[in-house]
């Protein structure tokens, strides 16, 4: 796992000597990702950089080093990641009389490039990776990011110069960097809590999507203009609905339970052993939830030695998930290691919070992620985490409970849904509150469930639930976010249920540019590899080709990957309502945040970028302090915000 950046002078502007101080200041903004070593590479005949930060995972040695060339000489990459299939491909290419200096993957993918060209050896490597490849003979820039969006790639410009990065800080510390607000992109955040890609929130950058690929040839009559949309250029090589879609021909509806239980355990066992394979001390995160007890359990089965395992506990009720850990680890017999933090030590994370995302991002976990993921560093350089779970195999409330709703009330005309929703919002949270005394927040469940009646499709259901703001509703006058579902008219996912489809969704936006961007952030800003078994495409493209009875039974999620751990733990250690991987915020905000947001929330500091409605927000603020509806995760947005604001603007 590294860092990589760079850049393409288009005017070739400044001599030798300065682009190689430059692509070094840009590289060391990039040091936590890879501590290890740093290095920076220049082309003899073009005014490219290529810079490069390593964390040594695979071969220490300085055959693992980067900048690294192909062994023709005709291709030179930066690449961050991990290819898990490399044994695989290291045996093809040795068998086509290929032979390596050392072990590392970078080599093994750089002589894949050399042998098979570069579409085809990007079909055929299987990993988390972010990549830049230069090609010398035809004078092009790839760019290329792993299919399920597990690594960052940002691309943009900086006046004359093309740039580069896996985190935004590194593009700039270019010094033709202008930090600009893109409104439409901080627009998108406001409803969803982060910028989905290939949105950014600096104008003029775009993040490579997940599946996605960059060429940019390098010639003065070819090369795109300076200031020009990259993400019109980008092309897809793997997609997640075209997945979906496809398997709609392979259903395994001939196959019993218990053969698919059996054939899903061993991929899954497979896909684990794949990612085991380290040079450094390796370890997992074990919440004693459903997804990472199962990772754990088989990482076990695979090796003699106790699994070293880590897990976080929080005093605060409701939100402590170390005690079922602890009982997990037992089962299992790892090697475990628990650590409770207090209030303050979570309210200590949230000042590095702008720093570490370079972007607004306002899921509240991003606070114990990091957390656990720096406890873990004290032991292990990698942890396999069980992230991909609930987007693989149903296991969100709204894969369940959404299509309930929208069975009774998606039958009701429009006009109808609108009159009941429009009487409902006539009354405030707070009255309704008092009206509902036994019924916890009614009056914010009512709100909800009224903007869901609103609605005229499943995909306005489903946007609607993974939205914290409407569009527009505390973004000042004229600032609406762009459509961030253009393709979904070109997926063909009929035939898919309502809850295939929300795993769709979930798939292309929420996973890549949430829950993915929240661990990557958090994980290597301390320097600590994180790897995921569930989210190896080979796992998504199986569950696909099953009926979604073996995703969701009776209620339930995830029915598959239950029936896989209770093979290796009992069920009374893992059966529970699902909790997530939160913190009290709200409380946080009445209490030890309020100075802190309130100064945020002034109303100086609300009108200082005009993009934000003062008004909406301190009349949420206000509502929130009086116990008038549930209004932290919101809040949350603004906050976020505006503390990213004050460290980048």
């Amino acid at each position: 796992m590294c860092g990589l950046t760079g850049f393409y002078d288009l005017k070739a502007q400044r001599r030798r000597s300065e682009h190689h101080k430059i692509a070094q200041v840009m590289t060391q903004a990039l040091y936590h990702r890879g501590p290890d070593q740093g290095d920076v590479w220049q082309d003899p005949d073009v005014p490219l950089a290529l810079g490069h930060r390593r964390l040594s995972i695979m071969d220490l040695t300085e055959t693992g080093r980067q900048p690294m060339e192909s062994p023709s000489g005709r291709f030179m990459t930066v690449f961050n990641g991990e290819i898990y299939n490399v044994l695989s491909l290291r045996a093809e290419l040795e068998a086509q009389g290929i032979t390596f200096r050392g072990h590392s993957d970078t080599e093994v993918m750089l002589a894949g490039f050399d042998q098979w060209g570069v579409n085809l050896t990007l079909q055929k490597i299987n990993g988390m990776f972010a990549i830049v490849l230069w090609d010398r003979r035809d004078r092009t820039l790839h760019f290329m990011r792993d299919r399920m969006g597990k690594k960052p790639l940002y691309i943009g410009w900086a006046g004359e110069n093309l740039v580069f990065g896996s985190e935004l800080k590194s593009l700039r510390a270019h010094p033709d960097y202008q930090t600009r607000l893109n409104k439409g992109a901080a627009a998108l955040y406001f409803r969803y809590a982060c910028v989905p890609a290939p949105h950014c929130i600096d104008e003029g950058v775009w993040q490579l999507p997940p599946g996605h690929s960059l060429s940019l040839k390098c010639e003065e009559s070819a090369f795109p203009v300076s200031g020009s949309d990259l993400s019109q250029k980008m092309l897809v090589y793997w997609n997640a609905a075209s997945v979906a879609q496809d398997a709609q021909q392979l259903l395994r509806t001939d196959q019993s339970e218990q053969d698919v239980v059996q054939e899903f355990e061993a991929l899954l066992t497979q896909c684990v052993r794949d990612r085991m394979i380290s040079d450094v001390p390796l370890g997992a995160f074990l919440s004693g939830g459903i997804d990472s007890s199962t990772i754990v359990a088989l990482m076990q089965g695979l090796q003699d030695a106790p699994v070293k395992t880590y897990s976080i506990g929080f005093d605060e009720a409701g939100f402590d998930e170390a005690s079922f850990a602890k009982k997990v680890a037992a089962h299992i017999g790892t090697d475990h290691h628990e650590m409770y933090v207090t209030q303050r030590d979570a309210l200590d994370v949230i000042p590095s919070l702008p720093a570490m995302y370079d972007e607004p991002f306002a899921d509240i976990s991003a606070i114990p992620t990091a957390l656990v993921s720096r406890f873990a560093r004290q032991g292990v350089t990698v942890a396999l985490s069980g992230d991909g779970g609930d987007e693989m195999l149903g296991g969100y409330n709204r894969h369940i409970e959404a299509p309930r709703l929208w069975g009774k009330l998606g039958r009701l005309p429009v006009t109808v849904r609108r009159m009941i929703a429009a009487s409902i919002m006539a009354v405030p949270t707070a009255a309704w509150d008092k009206i509902l005394p036994m019924r916890p927040q009614a009056g914010t469940a009512l709100h909800k469930v009224a903007g869901l009646l609103q609605q005229d499709s499943r995909e306005g259901v489903y946007d609607r639930l993974c939205s914290h703001w409407d569009d527009g509703a505390v973004t000042a006058q004229g600032i609406t976010s762009p459509d961030l579902w253009t393709q979904r008219d070109e997926y063909n996912l009929q035939g898919l249920g309502f809850a295939e489809e929300m795993m769709v969704w979930d798939a292309l936006s929420y996973l890549p540019n949430d829950i993915l961007v929240k661990v990557d952030r958090a994980s290597m800003d301390c320097a600590l590899e994180v790897r995921a078994p569930l989210l190896d495409p080979r796992i998504y493209e199986y569950a696909w080709t099953l009926p979604l009875s073996y995703k969701i039974k009776q209620g339930q999620g995830k029915w598959l990957l239950r029936q896989v751990l209770q093979k290796h733990v009992p069920a009374e250690l893992f059966e529970r309502p699902k909790q997530g991987f939160s913190m009290p915020v709200g409380a946080w905000l009445r209490g030890d945040l309020r100075d802190w947001a309130e100064d945020l929330l002034s109303a100086q500091n609300l009108q200082k970028h005009g993009i934000l409605k003062k008004d909406v927000v301190q009349r949420t603020w206000q509502a929130h302090l009086d116990g008038h509806g549930a209004h932290a995760t919101q809040l949350w947005t603004i906050l976020m915000f505006q503390s990213w604001a004050q460290k980048w603007l």
